[in-house]
């Protein structure tokens, strides 16, 4: 008689087991939709999609889709960085298993207060430091060419003399594209050579006879 009780009760609990298991699987749900800005309805990508009770979830990808299993009485919760999270319960009330929606999320703004950060405490403590501030040689180095440089351009203006200065940039920038301009033109082809130019040799004859190559003190 026991051994007839206990296969009874065995047999109901495995038949309850069965009933709940059968409407645990009813209960699914393929809840599916898209994610939105509330103000221009642009997707929003990578949100977070997770169940409150359970913790799984999913996210959206880059056009805002989301596709997610989930149970009726569902409570999802919606987040994204730069939005407000928003909640929403799987309806029990559904004919079918699939169940799709648009979820809008407003921006969050938040409003952090002005920060002023001062690399010195006091303006007097920042006078001296900036007095008694040891500049680097190779600082000093740039300074002193490019001092050179204004001090050339002022000279270059007014009186300037090549054979003492040198040649300005402007100078230097002229030479160098004026040979290379020789060098596409006389590609391949052998360049002329002044050695035998009877009009150069006249033009350095007449130099010569001037002093135009008599050292200037």
């Amino acid at each position: 008689m026991r051994a007839t009780l206990h296969t009874i009760t065995f047999i109901l609990v495995l038949l309850l087991a069965s009933i709940a298991d059968a409407q645990r699987v009813n209960d699914l749900v393929q809840f599916s939709g898209v994610v939105v800005t509330a103000d221009s309805l642009r997707p929003v990508p990578f949100a977070t999609i997770s169940v409150v009770k359970t913790g799984k979830g999913t996210s959206s990808d880059y056009l805002g889709f989301f596709s997610i299993v989930v149970h009726k009485k569902d409570l999802v919760s919606f987040s994204a960085v730069g939005y407000r999270s928003g909640l929403f319960r799987i309806p029990d009330t559904l004919s079918e298993n699939r169940y799709s929606m648009i979820q809008v999320m407003s921006s969050d703004t938040i409003m952090l207060t002005e920060t002023v950060i001062y690399p010195w405490p006091s303006k007097e403590q920042f006078r001296h430091a900036f007095l008694t501030l040891k500049i680097p040689d190779d600082d000093i180095e740039i300074a002193r060419r490019n001092l050179a440089y204004m001090e050339m351009r002022e000279i270059y203006g007014r009186n300037y003399d090549p054979e003492r200065y040198g040649f300005t940039p402007g100078q230097s920038y002229h030479n160098y594209m004026s040979g290379q301009a020789d060098r596409l033109y006389y590609r391949g082809q052998t360049m002329p050579n002044n050695l035998l130019n009877p009009i150069a040799w006249a033009k350095f004859i007449q130099a010569w006879k001037r002093g135009d190559f008599k050292k200037k003190y």
